[in-house]
């Protein structure tokens, strides 16, 4: 059975590749270049996630005999073509921005310079990765701002497929988001899991008090106990009861949540508690989190809303050729332009520190005092540049993140419809 990512690909890629090679323009020196046209309605910023992951996929973008008899299968059987993918190895160059930078409209996210060959193959692969885990860190940099340094919880795994968990366990901590209740995502990536119990494991017992009693034997006094199955105040009281006044947290997975965590708050404090934590769950956005600010909660776990990208499922990026053996070239259809030319970019600060301006431009950028230089090298003639293991690779991005983000101005933080944080200037 085929084992590497050579078959998440489109088809039309190896129509397009079988007939460049008939007609002898698969070797052109090609760039393509990855953007998005515009951001999600009244969205401020996009991140940059997935590079990694592409990077680790990259190595094994091979195609195996099994990969070549499946395509043989689906009726690609021309010889040349088979031969040419049967010797395949990504020989290239990749630019982009570094994983965990903020991106906008026109920003050249990610820039392949390979034979026409070599870099129409990749195309669907970065998308898929980029758009999906772009879309995730995105939502989730919202979340994370809106919770004010509160914790938040990444908690999606049972609303999205099994490897798309992953992925988006990976984006939210990349962003921010301290733990995940993914176990993969953990061992793969070294994200901190956390995770206690569901309502049914209340149900199993024959009363509340009998599942408390057996969580926190397991457990600890340090667990967080989920006192909504039947009635919140008597779960609270029999909570403590059962693990004492310094029960780590209880949760609240449904109601009138900002009235439930205050009146929660008020009794934990009665019954001495002072000290136990109010986490609270269902079906929260950045919207509801926002919502919750004035409330007595300690943090916030995430689900449906997180791998959905809270209404904006992709990020929109497109793969477009925009240079052919060193002539710009570029899409010319209505709604649908693009600027040929490989790009150049930086991000201007004030003598602040905080960004003002985006800057791309098909010509080398005059540099100024404060500017940053957003496109790093990823790949130099196949060979990744840094072959940092993935949980190195993921702790690197989420620290250049949070300085990236240090510089953004406040205004990128609202939640309210506007304007993009800064604006990007075409030179």
């Amino acid at each position: 059975m085929p084992t590497g990512p050579a078959l998440l690909t489109d088809r039309y890629e190896l129509t397009m590749l079988a007939a460049a090679l008939a007609d002898g323009t698969a070797d052109r020196d090609c760039v393509f270049e990855v953007f998005a046209r515009r951001l999600p309605h009244g969205r401020r910023y996009g991140v940059v996630a997935g590079t990694g992951r592409l990077l680790e996929q990259l190595p094994r973008f091979r195609f195996t005999d099994d990969d070549l008899a499946a395509l043989r299968e689906q009726g690609l059987t021309d010889a040349r073509l088979l031969d040419w993918l049967a010797g395949f190895s990504f020989n290239g160059d990749v630019d982009g921005y570094a994983e965990g930078d903020f991106f906008f409209p026109g920003s050249p996210v990610l820039t392949v310079r390979a034979s026409f060959a070599e870099g129409v193959l990749l195309e669907t692969l970065i998308l898929s990765v980029l758009n999906h885990d772009s879309a995730i860190a995105s939502a989730a940099a919202r979340m994370v701002a809106a919770a004010c340094e509160r914790p938040c919880i990444e908690m999606g795994s049972r609303r999205t497929h099994e490897q798309a968990a992953v992925a988006a366990a990976r984006a939210a901590h990349l962003v921010g988001f301290g733990t995940t209740s993914n176990l993969e995502a953990g061992h793969r990536y070294g994200v901190p899991t956390a995770g206690t119990s569901a309502h049914a494991f209340t149900l199993l017992h024959d009363d509340e008090a009998a599942a408390f009693r057996a969580q926190v034997a397991t457990l600890g006094v340090g667990t967080t106990l989920l006192v909504d199955t039947y009635d919140v105040e008597r779960g609270i009281r029999t909570a403590v009861e059962v693990a004492g006044p310094d029960l780590g947290a209880i949760r609240l997975d449904s109601g009138d949540l900002p009235t439930l965590a205050t009146r929660a708050r008020q009794l934990l404090d009665e019954l001495g508690a002072t000290r136990t934590k109010i986490i609270v769950t269902s079906d929260l956005d950045e919207f509801a989190i926002s919502g919750l600010m004035a409330a007595p909660v300690d943090g916030y776990g995430v689900g449906t809303s997180l791998v959905t990208g809270s209404g904006a499922p992709t990020a929109g990026m497109v793969y477009k050729l925009v240079e052919r053996d060193g002539v710009p070239v570029a899409k010319r259809s209505e709604g649908k332009n693009s600027v040929g030319g490989r790009k150049h970019a930086v991000r201007r600060h004030d003598a602040s520190g905080t960004a003002t301006a985006e800057v791309v431009s098909s010509r080398p950028i005059a540099p100024q005092d404060g500017d940053r230089q957003l496109v790093v090298e990823l790949v130099r003639g196949g060979q990744l540049c840094d072959d940092a293991p993935p949980r190195a690779a993921l702790a690197a991005a989420r620290a250049h993140h949070q300085r990236a983000r240090a510089a953004m101005p406040d205004e990128a933080w609202a939640l309210s419809r506007g304007e993009c944080a800064i604006e990007t200037v075409h030179d």
